[in-house]
């Protein structure tokens, strides 16, 4: 049942995810929602993280907060991947279960599932092989963070509930360098090849792996609808131990095809030429949506469309990623 005077907290508010689910919780009709900035509210110190819930008096949170990155960002600092997610959300979900906050949702990610899972991946093949080396203490903090909420639903009978999306993009996607995943990066690139007038753009990669796409503004409507879905009818579908829900498409496409599609929008006439030197990461990564659509949801925003949303907020925002 929809509470919408319930004091809700969206961690990593100003990221891609944490702001398009504020779009969409103001679309509901929700006004109490709380937000802290980084510099308001450090995630990773569990003395501040507890303080803050004991003054605010949480009804929900949806715990979007996280360290992001490409390939590149992953490889080059594991070590930030692993620890500061595992504190992020453990901090948030104890702090909340502290406060008796009943309602909470987990934003994990597509990773977590074994690198030559079947595809499309299930959410029941999570656990059941080795993971994709390029970002696996990413997921091994976001395997956790299933866990966490499991096992406070478990013990405590809370209602913490997670949702796995696949890749996003959308507005508010990091076009930086450095740390950008392969939609925003390669956005940036062919634009600035544009610019320049240059003949020919390089790609990572060889192209042929496969990736699942989502929107972003799909993603947040995918999340609101899963937190207020009937408890009745959210543990009817799901496992006390297997809790997760996958959220995506169902659909992917080749990191060529998505390179041709982003020439195409940027009006770049140029070669693109894949190194086949540098990592590919997993062959496939397509999602098993059908647990989510079965319950009533289906993605809104075509890829082209939403392409061309993303290129558009770039453009209106790319003095912020100067340097």
């Amino acid at each position: 049942m929809r509470k919408l005077e319930d004091r809700i907290f969206v961690a990593g508010h100003k990221g891609m995810a944490g702001s398009a689910i504020m779009r969409r919780l103001q679309a509901q009709g929700y006004h109490n929602i709380v937000t802290r900035s980084r510099d308001e509210l450090n995630l990773l110190s569990q003395a501040d993280v507890e303080s803050f819930f004991q003054q605010e008096r949480i009804d929900q949170v949806y715990l979007a907060a996280a360290r992001v990155g490409g390939i590149h960002a992953n490889n080059s600092l594991p070590a930030q991947f692993v620890y500061e997610n595992l504190m992020i959300e453990a901090n948030v979900i104890h702090a909340a279960h502290q406060s008796d906050v009943q309602k909470l949702l987990f934003l994990g990610s597509s990773c977590i599932y074994p690198r030559n899972a079947e595809q499309p991946m299930k959410e029941d093949a999570l656990l059941k092989g080795a993971l994709e080396p390029t970002n696996e203490p990413y997921a091994i903090a976001k395997i956790a963070g299933i866990k966490l909420c499991e096992s406070y639903n478990r013990q405590y009978g809370r209602d913490y509930r997670s949702v796995m999306p696949t890749n996003l993009y959308g507005p508010g996607d990091n076009f930086h360098p450095d740390g950008s995943h392969v939609i925003p990066a390669l956005l940036r690139r062919v634009h600035e090849a544009v610019l320049r007038q240059d003949d020919e753009v390089i790609i990572w990669g060889s192209g042929k792996p496969k990736r699942e796409f989502l929107h972003v503004d799909d993603m947040a409507v995918a999340s609101v609808f899963v937190m207020e879905l009937d408890d009745a009818v959210y543990r009817q579908r799901t496992r006390p131990m297997l809790s997760h829900i996958n959220v995506g498409t169902g659909k992917d496409c080749s990191i060529r095809e998505v390179a041709e599609a982003i020439a195409k929008i940027t009006g770049f006439q140029g070669r693109l030429t894949f190194d086949a030197s540098k990592p590919d990461g997993a062959p496939r990564k397509l999602l098993d949506v059908s647990l989510l659509t079965s319950l009533g949801w289906q993605p809104a925003i075509g890829f082209e469309e939403g392409l061309r949303q993303s290129y558009q907020w770039f453009c209106d925002h790319q003095d912020d990623f100067r340097g």
